[in-house]
């Protein structure tokens, strides 16, 4: 952290200046590799948090297993990056809609527009969960560049006291969220190429960490096989061939065959699961 001379107050990272200056002076291809060199930062910083980025899994695991639901919470891009890892699981993994839930200050309006001090409100974090009838079965994983929104922090305050797990996911140091955070992931970037514009590194940076903990989730809970979504949801062309093409390499069955297998059965792992039981 560094420190601004005249007031003395600590700047977060986050709003630290850019390391690059005049950018509406540069080519176009000077600002493509300018944000590239940067975006190469971000798998190393969050190589760094593997350790609790592991430790997390470990416990949101048996949870699952038990009947418990991952709840991310945000605002703004974060919320909006909560919402999207958890509305990939369904189809992806064949899983219920109910399992990781994502919840961002403002509600669905906040998914494409602004909603006026929506991340302000350090009370309707935690109403909403109360309103998804939350449990200790539960896993409540914060989102927050700056680690200081007070929608989420109250949310896992409450959850906390509670004895409900938290984790979070940041881009500052010692920061309000993961003081209520059982298990935080701190991935520092550093600065952004704009100055303060916290969905560019911190946005990637949180999309990944996201992906890693849920397909390892699922991964863990038996939803792949090998290497394959054989629980994946049949909700275009594509994903029948890529299913059917998945039930030929594994069965030794005809294109035709394993597609009419597939169909009746709705996904990859009933079909070989019931051909092989006949």
């Amino acid at each position: 952290m560094c420190k601004d001379k005249k007031s003395e107050t600590t700047i977060k990272i986050t709003e630290q200046p850019s390391l690059y200056n005049d950018l509406e002076k540069k080519s176009i291809r000077e600002i493509l590799e300018d944000i590239n060199t940067e975006d190469r930062k971000v798998a190393l910083a969050i190589r760094e948090t593997i350790p609790q980025i592991e430790k997390l899994v470990s416990e949101i695991v048996p949870r699952m297993k038990q009947g418990g639901r991952i709840f991310y919470m945000g605002a703004g891009t974060s919320g909006r990056l909560g919402v999207l890892d958890a509305s990939e699981i369904p189809p992806t993994f064949g899983m219920p809609n109910t399992l990781v839930i994502g919840l961002i200050a403002g509600g669905d309006t906040a998914l494409r527009n602004p909603v006026e001090n929506a991340e302000d409100d350090r009370e309707r974090g935690w109403q909403e969960l109360l309103e998804h009838n939350i449990n200790k079965k539960d896993v409540v994983i914060g989102i927050a560049a700056s680690g200081t929104t007070p929608y989420v922090i109250g949310a896992m305050h409450m959850a906390r006291r509670q004895g409900i797990l938290t984790g979070c996911v940041t881009s500052n140091p010692s920061t309000p969220m993961a003081a209520e955070a059982d298990i935080p992931i701190e991935m520092i970037v550093g600065p952004e190429y704009v100055t303060g514009s916290s969905r560019m590194k911190s946005g990637t940076g949180q999309k990944m960490i996201l992906n890693m903990i849920t397909t390892s989730v699922m991964i863990q809970l038996g939803r792949v096989k090998g290497n394959k979504m054989v629980n994946m949801q049949l909700s275009n062309q594509k994903l029948v061939d890529r299913g059917t093409r998945m039930i030929v390499e594994e069965l030794g069955l005809t294109y035709d065959q394993a597609k009419a297998l597939l169909l009746m059965h709705g996904s990859v792992k009933k079909a070989v699961d019931v051909y092989r039981a006949t």
